[in-house]
């Protein structure tokens, strides 16, 4: 079994990047993902670094997402509305997800000591890199390379306009294989609960892939211990399995089940 990490390393994501808190009338597929990413001035790097991956218009087609963590107790079941955002959590004891509205939890056996707030759509965003990195309200600027092992990694700085998500003074780093332009190193900062910008980064591995639906999404990923920017041996893994994309729409599944 895999180690799990400390639920302290995985708040940041799921707190900074943008949800939506209401669902707004149904949308399309984008039609103008190039002029999009263009106004949003998303970096020529990065879109190759996006088009590696299979590219936001294949992206951008698909509805909706499942993927699976297993864990030590079982095995968690992720479905996550890809226009929407709307999600789901399911284990075999208890379930948790974000209707539209509101964030839900469904537990009759009261086994969930979590904080559903934080966690029902964290793993979505470690899972869906790069592509969640070209969401709206975000900045960016070249950072300076990322060496591991004497291999240098280009990559980019990124940050939330303020006000986008809970916790917009986060940053984020992608770095990218500078052959295959596949991302490959993650850092992030966690500032929730702070109006002050944080100088502490942590880095996620992103070594292995697998191509689900032409899209390329992680096969697993790895936390690091460090000091600054000098990476050191791997602190815990977390693996994904049995992914799916479809065009299909699952709106069953984001409502709140009703207690027997």
């Amino acid at each position: 079994m895999m180690r799990i990490l400390y639920l302290g390393l995985f708040l940041v994501l799921g707190m900074a990047c943008t949800e939506k808190k209401k669902v707004k009338e149904e949308p399309q597929p984008s039609k103008q993902v190039v002029e999009t990413e263009e106004k949003r001035g998303v970096p020529e790097d990065l879109k190759k670094v996006l088009e590696a991956h299979g590219g936001q218009k294949a992206w951008k087609a698909k509805r909706t997402l499942h993927f699976e963590i297993p864990k030590e107790k079982g095995v968690e079941r992720h479905t996550v509305d890809l226009w929407d955002r709307r999600d789901h959590v399911a284990t075999d004891t208890y379930s948790m997800g974000f209707d539209g509205e509101a964030v839900w939890v469904h537990d009759p056996e009261k086994q969930y000591k979590g904080n559903a707030e934080v966690y029902h759509n964290l793993m979505f965003y470690f899972y869906a890199m790069p592509f969640v990195l070209a969401d709206p309200g975000i900045q960016y600027e070249v950072d300076a390379p990322l060496v591991v092992d004497g291999v240098s990694y280009p990559g980019f700085r990124i940050r939330f306009n303020d006000g986008v998500g809970a916790s917009s003074k986060d940053e984020y780093f992608l770095h990218y294989d500078p052959k295959s332009y596949r991302m490959a190193w993650l850092g992030y900062t966690f500032t929730f609960g702070s109006d002050e910008r944080s100088e502490k980064v942590n880095w996620i591995h992103y070594a292995e892939w697998n191509p689900v639906n032409d899209i390329l999404l992680p096969k697993s990923i790895a936390w690091h211990k460090y000091e600054g920017r000098d990476i050191k041996e791997i602190r815990s893994t977390v693996v994904f399995e049995n992914a799916r994309l479809s065009a299909q729409k699952e709106d069953a599944l984001y409502t709140k089940p009703v207690a027997n």
